[in-house]
């Protein structure tokens, strides 16, 4: 007679796909935060209360997996770029504030290789940052002749300052760069 194995919860099948994508996007959410980019993925099933094989077939890559987690936090910078009194100085704040929270933001910022973080990502916050840098300019809060690369090199020192930075100390250092660079108020 074969043993019968408890699993702990039935298999409710493809019923339960969108709920066990969102469960697996915010454990890595926490994962990543806490364990950077490079945490293992078993941790993030486990906390998401899934099996490593639902993981995978949501996720085949752990950039699929960031792309996800980092997609929320590309809409809420999109979020507050779309607000009119919104200035570039309250976007790289929230940037700030996002790569302070997590290690793996950092990570995907700085050093990620795969296209599809830089089209993905990269080129929706380009694509924030140039107005905000264009309404700046206007207002006479950065200099005339500044550039979105000049921005995006900006935000690369601050976040890769930080990424070598101990939790405690990452806003510090983080201000102590924004002033470095000439934007201690960020452009406001």
């Amino acid at each position: 007679m074969a043993a019968v194995v408890e699993t702990g919860k039935p298999n409710r099948g493809p019923s339960a796909a969108a709920e066990n994508r969102a469960a697996i996007v915010a454990a890595a959410r926490r994962v990543f935060a806490e364990g950077g980019y490079d945490a293992p993925l078993n941790a993030v099933a486990r906390e998401a209360g899934v099996g490593q094989g639902s993981l995978y077939r949501h996720f085949p890559h752990r950039a699929d997996l960031a792309l996800a987690v980092f997609d929320e936090n590309v809409v809420e910078i999109e979020q507050l770029a779309a607000r009119p009194d919104s200035t570039l100085g309250d976007v790289l704040a929230m940037i700030t504030d996002q790569a302070i929270a997590s290690q793996a933001f950092i990570h995907i910022i700085t050093e990620s290789n795969d296209p599809r973080i830089e089209t993905q990502l990269g080129g929706r916050v380009r694509g924030v940052l140039a107005p905000k840098l264009d309404a700046a300019r206007a207002a006479g809060s950065i200099r005339p002749n500044a550039t979105v690369d000049e921005v995006e090199l900006a935000i690369l020192m601050v976040t890769g300052a930080i990424a070598s930075t101990p939790a405690a100390q990452r806003r510090e250092v983080a201000e102590q760069c924004w002033r470095l660079v000439g934007l201690g108020d960020r452009g406001r």
